[in-house]
């Protein structure tokens, strides 16, 4: 049996909801450590369509036991990149919570029109299976 994964426009709002969700989590991790000394907040590169972008994607790997794991990939598959805000104080950290509100609501925003353009994506789906004169 199909599955609305199965059509394209549907299985895009899927991921590009998922990417949302991750970034909105490095969001908070960012505001959550606005007053960690030698902080560096990230964020998720732009979100690319499932398919389009042609890259294989690469794993990291460990070459000493020393080294430190990297953050791991977010469930959308994202990777968090480091990107400083516009200051750093004298501690290091390079948090700017007015910026990282910004893009919070700016996530946020996103976040609402691609359910909404999911909502009426099934409304015209269940209009177009609807019996004719019902």
């Amino acid at each position: 049996m199909a599955s609305l994964d199965d059509i394209s426009i549907f299985a895009t709002l899927k991921a590009r909801l998922s990417y949302l969700t991750d970034r909105q989590q490095v969001i908070a991790q960012n505001v959550a450590n606005s007053d960690t000394p030698g902080y560096t907040p990230s964020d998720l590169k732009t979100f690319v369509v499932p398919g389009q972008n042609g890259l294989t994607p690469v794993a990291p790997t460990l070459t000493s036991p020393m080294h430190l794991m990297a953050p791991t990939q977010t469930a959308s598959g994202a990777k968090p990149v480091a990107t400083p805000d516009s200051e750093t104080t004298l501690d290091g950290n390079s948090v700017v919570l007015e910026e990282e509100m910004i893009k919070m609501s700016q996530a946020r925003s996103d976040y609402d029109a691609a359910v909404s353009f999911y909502q009426q994506s099934m409304q015209l789906l269940q209009t177009a299976a609807k019996r004719p004169g019902s």
